[in-house]
């Protein structure tokens, strides 16, 4: 099935998704399978599994289709989360996040529900999604948060922020705070300063989740475990508030 066949595709409030975020996915490999809750999620899976054939080589994502050295993004496969935040924790230890009760680079958020008379606890993790078209990016005046050329990382220039919290307020994951330390804004950067800069190929979340939960890596290189998940042809993925138009690189699998 050609990118226009699936684009014309109808399911749960697809057609009211905006062309061009439809076919940024496409780009990637993937093809929308349903939107709901209002646009709050979004149920993705890849072309091969929507349209029954292999994927031509010319639908994968090659070097071209991206502006970066490397494209970093992350699988988050929630149903494997048992809140334990020893990824919290080492985040907090690697990157030096305050105590304050409001900073934070990653989460846990958890949700209990009621079935069949017994309670029942989910977990997902939630940070940055450093986007391919960033909210937060779009309104910084002084150009403190900006995309890293070499890698699409969403990063902090630290001496260029003011305060503001203009991204604050723009950014759809509620993933930035103000670090009165730094006297600046703060927020994850995928460990770019901590661990790759190192040599390090996982973020500190990442290497310490005990359930492999984060998968980390380069979405351009077909040898990575992260592109092999996004392009499983059974594997239904989707992303959080699509209806933001911000296209992040933080997906979610399996709950």
């Amino acid at each position: 099935m050609k990118i226009e066949e699936l684009e014309k595709e109808k399911n749960e409030g697809i057609e009211n998704l905006p062309l061009e975020e439809r076919r940024n996915f496409l780009k990637m490999g993937l093809a929308v399978t349903g939107v709901f809750l209002g646009g709050s999620v979004l149920s993705l899976t890849s072309v091969s599994h929507a349209s029954n054939q292999s994927i031509p080589d010319t639908d994968i994502p090659t070097e071209g289709q991206y502006p970066y050295t490397k494209h970093y993004g992350m699988v988050m496969r929630q149903n494997r989360c048992v809140g334990c935040e020893k990824c919290v924790e080492a985040c907090k230890q690697t990157n030096h996040v305050p105590d304050a009760h409001d900073a934070y680079r990653t989460a846990i958020q958890e949700r209990r529900t009621t079935e069949n008379g017994a309670e029942k606890r989910e977990f997902r993790p939630v940070l940055c999604n450093h986007c391919n078209r960033p909210p937060c990016v779009r309104v910084c005046p002084t150009k403190a948060t900006y995309k890293d050329p070499e890698t699409g990382i969403v990063v902090m220039d630290y001496a260029k922020c003011i305060g503001c919290k203009t991204c604050m307020a723009a950014c759809p994951y509620n993933a930035r705070y103000f670090n009165a330390e730094k006297h600046a804004i703060d927020k994850c950067n995928f460990c770019i300063d901590t661990r790759l800069a190192e040599g390090q190929t996982e973020t500190a979340c990442a290497a310490a989740c005990p359930a492999r939960v984060r998968i980390f890596g380069n979405l351009k290189d077909k040898s990575t475990e992260i592109y092999r998940l996004l392009h499983t042809g059974d594997t239904k993925i989707w992303v959080l508030r699509p209806d933001t138009g911000a296209l992040p690189n933080v997906f979610y699998m399996n709950a």
